[in-house]
């Protein structure tokens, strides 16, 4: 059983503080949203507060950070098993003018490192993924094949990454929770697939 403390507290706060301007792609919705979505899967698929406080924050290194500063300040708040996780997380982290890598080895290195990555790394990346794919499905019945703009992979893209995903999930599970999580991801990129091979063969 997880109790959550005061740390977990001071996780959402700070996770608040470097997410506020941010939204969801395409979306009015705050992406605040999503890092709560992601605590939520994983507290319900057995997190312990490291791994709760890593899901708040698994974003923050990618999308928040420059040369190492919020991985810094991660580590120094919330201490070595919560950076550990949100690394793992983290498939890169912008230079001084926030460039990255280019998008398909990023996600090509992301996918393979997650077949050795620790448990507790899987679990929150897992539920990172689910909470995306189903939004990503969500919104394909509301805006259809308009959606793939929003995705710098495109439609092809972006259900290959999905289900190297899955796959990469499956390949590395040995827990029981994890295979309910891994087995809801797998659905929701097969129904995902489905909508778009159905609407590609229409087109």
């Amino acid at each position: 059983m997880t109790f959550l403390t005061s740390r977990f507290s001071e996780a959402a706060t700070y996770a608040a503080h470097l997410h506020r301007e941010q939204l969801r792609k395409g979306t009015d919705i705050p992406y605040l949203a999503h890092l709560f979505g992601v605590a939520s899967l994983a507290l319900e698929h057995g997190a312990d507060e490291d791994q709760a406080i890593a899901a708040l924050l698994h974003d923050a290194i990618e999308d928040q950070s420059r040369d190492g500063a919020t991985r810094r300040e991660i580590g120094e708040r919330f201490g070595a098993a919560v950076l550990a996780i949100v690394e793992g997380c983290t498939d890169a982290e912008g230079d001084a003018d926030g460039a990255k890598p280019p998008w398909r080895a990023r996600k090509e290195a992301y996918v393979a490192h997650l077949r050795s990555a620790p448990a507790a790394t899987r679990l929150v990346s897992n539920s990172d993924k689910l909470h995306n794919a189903r939004a990503i499905l969500s919104d394909y019945h509301v805006v259809g094949e308009s959606l793939w703009t929003r995705f710098t992979g495109g439609k092809d893209g972006t259900l290959w990454y999905y289900r190297a995903l899955v796959d990469a999930f499956v390949a590395a599970d040995s827990d029981k929770r994890m295979s309910r999580l891994i087995g809801e991801l797998d659905r929701t990129v097969h129904e995902l697939e489905g909508l778009a091979q159905s609407d590609g063969n229409t087109a």
